[in-house]
């Protein structure tokens, strides 16, 4: 099994209706569908790099929406949209639907026109999906790397996952960072150095479960 990383550029007049007034210029410049339904009646959750006002207008975009609800949170807006209608081009459709792959999100997409997304299957599959792909707009293949299941959150410990609650609480990964070590320790009620070595084996134990399926591959053929 493979995960390929893809991006393919859209065309304004195929891309979708709110990709396509990110397009045209505006506060909103980075989207990412976080999750989608399998169903006609889709319910989507999508986070954009803009506050709330802004993305109302992005969304007016979408004459499927029935119901919509905006949170801010994370330097930017999440958005619980239900449709109707998926909203992209029958040939996209087409081929989604016909793939011998799956899709992980997120999926992000770009003021440029640019969608970036990862798909996961056997080399054939993968390879078939995007000559395809390629065939309808320009998409190139970022990265291919073995695929592996998650299972980091599981290899935590209660304490270090506490320590990185905690950090990111307290804004030690905000860039630009706004919370130290030493806040980090106060929270926890242990030294800097203790939450320093619980803060480093954490991302260790995080970061090597990402990646440990990044040995690069041959792209699939086209």
């Amino acid at each position: 099994m493979r995960q390929a990383t893809f991006e393919t550029t859209y065309p304004e007049e195929a891309a979708h209706p709110f990709h396509r007034r990110m397009m045209e210029g505006g506060p909103v410049s980075r989207a990412e569908l976080l999750i989608w339904g399998p169903t006609a009646e889709v319910t989507t959750l999508t986070w954009f790099d803009a506050a709330p006002s802004a993305v109302e207008d992005v969304l007016a975009a979408v004459e499927s929406t029935t119901r919509t609800h905006l949170v801010a949170a994370d330097g930017g807006t999440y958005a619980f949209v239900r449709q109707t209608d998926y909203e992209l081009p029958d040939p996209v459709m087409d081929l989604v639907a016909a793939s011998r792959v799956v899709f992980v999100p997120p999926l992000g997409f770009e003021d440029s026109g640019v969608v970036r997304f990862d798909a996961v299957g056997e080399s054939d599959a993968l390879g078939e999906f995007y000559a395809d792909l390629a065939d309808l707009f320009p998409t190139e293949l970022r990265r291919v790397r073995a695929f592996r299941q998650w299972s980091a959150p599981a290899a935590l410990t209660d304490r270090r996952r506490e320590a990185l609650e905690v950090a990111v609480a307290v804004g030690y990964y905000d860039v630009p960072r706004s919370g130290s070590v030493a806040d980090v320790a106060a929270e926890l009620d242990c030294s800097p150095s203790t939450a320093g070595e619980l803060l480093r084996r954490a991302e260790s134990t995080v970061l090597t479960a990402f990646v440990g399926g990044s040995d690069r591959a041959a792209p699939p053929s086209r």
